[in-house]
């Protein structure tokens, strides 16, 4: 791998390296000195244009505990906002020499584009409604940890698909995975022919009691115009579409990247029941992000203390992109 730019580059084999790298790496963590030597002495940059926590701190987190140097750049408060071009803001970067650059931004292909102007290693943190590749592939480490294989599986997606990067990538990790995904949601919100990504449609509930897994979705807000009116009104949408104990089965796992709005998408006593991976996904951004970091910047051989993998994997082409 050159490059993390989109769950569409992988192939079942590279995402299943990564999550096998994920587990040996969470192994090593659970020494009292969680810091390992693998990056000291690199750099990773990272560049958030859009507002995060959990990305951008798990992303700074797992680049500290394999001991590399870490700057981050925000938009506010940067030379960006005083008009420098996302070129020039890479360029004046890259002269300090980073082994990667991390780039979240509100435009798609925004990543992509990065890596013409760089020599470092470029891992897409979301870009506008296109992908979230990390995201999916710490929902995949997270389900595969409680359920084993994913084959099979039955993952409903639910909510606002249409402004949803994470639903695009997820519908990708999960279906070559094996899972069986259907996004459900109010046909605004339902992108036209979504279906051609592998993945069923329903614009209703009805049905969803048979899957092992709900993911819901926030009403992305920030990605909808002033005036747009793609439901009747929150409490129609919530009465609808909400995931609460009596829509969530006993059996039924409930995940969310995050953040919630409780009492819209979901009901306040399911974020917490004992069928809620909610934590668990956030604990899982940090290893994950280690593994992609590990994969991209430390070679094919195995971290000090981890386990030899069985399966070997083909490296992607270098600039691989959607």
């Amino acid at each position: 791998m050159r490059h993390l730019l989109g769950i569409g580059d992988l192939s079942r084999d590279q995402i299943e390296r990564l999550l096998d790298r994920a587990d040996s790496l969470a192994q090593l963590l659970e020494r009292e000195n969680k810091k390992l030597p693998t990056l000291s002495g690199r750099t990773i940059v990272s560049l958030f244009f859009e507002n995060s926590t959990r990305t951008s701190s798990s992303f700074d987190l797992a680049a500290k505990r394999l001991s590399a140097d870490t700057v981050s750049i925000r938009a506010q408060g940067s030379s960006v906002t005083k008009g420098e071009s996302l070129r020039d803001t890479v360029q004046t970067l890259s002269a300090y020499g980073p082994a990667a650059i991390v780039v979240r931004s509100p435009f798609v292909g925004a990543p992509g584009m990065v890596t013409r102007w760089t020599d470092a290693a470029v891992i897409n943190a979301g870009d506008g409604k296109h992908e979230h590749p990390t995201q999916a592939l710490l929902d995949a480490y997270t389900l595969r940890n409680r359920l084993g294989s994913l084959d099979g599986k039955n993952v409903w997606i639910i909510g606002d698909v249409l402004h949803s990067r994470v639903a695009r990538s997820n519908i990708l990790a999960l279906t070559k995975l094996g899972a069986r995904v259907t996004v459900c949601g109010p046909p605004t919100l339902i992108p036209r022919e979504i279906e051609a990504l592998g993945c069923s449609v329903s614009y209703t509930l009805e049905g969803s009691n048979e899957a092992d897994v709900l993911y819901v979705l926030r009403m992305q807000n920030e990605r909808m115009a002033a005036g747009d009116n793609f439901i009747p009104s929150v409490g129609e949408y919530a009465k609808r579409f909400q995931i609460n104990g009596e829509r969530l089965g006993a059996r039924q796992l409930l995940m969310h990247p995050g953040p919630v709005n409780r009492g819209v998408e979901l009901s306040p006593d399911v974020v917490d029941a004992p069928q809620s991976l909610i934590t668990e996904q956030v604990a899982a951004g940090v290893v994950v992000r280690m593994a992609v970091f590990y994969e991209l910047l430390a070679g094919r051989g195995e971290p000090e203390g981890g386990q030899k993998r069985a399966t070997a994997v083909a490296p992607m082409p270098d600039g691989a992109t959607r």
